[in-house]
């Protein structure tokens, strides 16, 4: 008896020096309450217990991070962006806090995680530029002008800054993202070309600008040239001339650039490849339809025009 007396003071006196570490050390860590005027990622936590703050802190983090643009809003859970943020630490640090004191919180999104969203937005929120580019012809047969419209781009490192500021704050301010300005290739439509094919003319115009009437000759009745929008796919200087497979042209050779070369001076092809803008050596049958289908052109007219135009200037063909 007298052997377990004494077991039992020998644990009581341990118990009560172990007081201080294993009971109220605990007691105190859990209940102990952080410093008045404290924040946390910008959230003040200053009067409350550590798992009061704790609480707090990880409830408004887990909030959805919204963003912005314009009148369009939209939102991101955390668990979208695979943010991880280190709570326990940024209490610890408050705890140990003075008054005053900001204690940023160690959040941020993962890299595929984020990466990812982006790319989804940046889809969403892309806007392909538009080249100034012919319409169409008005009521008098001049072009309708289709103008240039600017494109946009999601800035992906500076929205992805936006987004790693924001969900390092408790008190988070909506995320804008960084949009940069996608200039059109073709600000301006240059040479259009209108033919009236019953009249005999051609128009140049620079935009709807009109610059020059020149006479041409069209197709013969058997050889119409042809309607439609067109564009230059081919220019040539002192071009050959070669027969094509038609039976007009059967037993015909080429013909190497001079005098008396059916295209004359200069060659402008269209697009489908039947049918071109030339110079003439015939100057007498401009005002007629008396091609196989080409615009015929006096030589100066084709070599000035030429000069004037480019690899896909548009052609508008039209039965006036």
């Amino acid at each position: 008896m007298r052997i377990f007396r004494r077991l039992g003071i020998f644990l009581l006196a341990l118990l009560a020096a172990a007081t201080p570490f294993g009971v109220a050390a605990p007691s105190a860590g859990r209940f102990s309450r952080v410093p008045a005027g404290v924040s946390v990622g910008e959230l003040p936590v200053g009067g409350f217990t550590s798992e009061e703050a704790r609480a707090l802190v990880r409830a408004r983090l887990a909030a959805p991070v919204e963003f912005e643009l314009g009148a369009r809003t939209w939102t991101a859970t955390p668990d979208e962006l695979g943010v991880s943020a280190s709570v326990d630490d940024a209490i610890a640090a408050a705890l140990a806090g003075r008054t005053g004191d900001a204690v940023e919180v160690e959040a941020t999104p993962s890299r595929p995680d984020l990466l990812r969203y982006l790319t989804r937005l940046a889809a969403t929120l892309a806007r392909s530029p538009a080249d100034a580019h012919l319409a169409g012809l008005d009521a008098r047969l001049r072009p309708r002008v289709a103008p240039a419209l600017t494109g946009r781009r999601l800035d992906l490192r500076a929205t992805a800054a936006a987004i790693g500021a924001a969900v390092r704050t408790a008190q988070r301010e909506p995320v804008r993202p960084v949009l940069r300005v996608v200039v059109p290739a073709k600000r301006r439509i240059g040479a259009v070309i209108v033919i009236r094919r019953e009249s005999k003319g051609l128009y140049l115009y620079d935009g709807r600008r009109l610059v020059r009437r020149l006479g041409v000759a069209t197709g013969q009745s058997r050889y119409p040239t042809p309607l439609g929008t067109f564009v230059i796919a081919d220019k040539q200087y002192n071009p050959w001339w070669y027969p094509p497979s038609s039976d007009w042209a059967k037993g015909l050779k080429p013909v190497p650039p001079g005098p008396g070369n059916p295209l004359g001076t200069r060659w402008m092809g269209l697009t489908g490849g039947l049918v071109g803008i030339h110079g003439t050596p015939d100057a007498a049958s401009i005002g007629y339809s008396a091609s196989h289908g080409c615009i015929r052109m006096r030589i100066p007219d084709a070599e000035w025009l030429f000069e004037h135009v480019k690899l896909g200037t548009p052609v508008v063909i039209v039965s006036a």
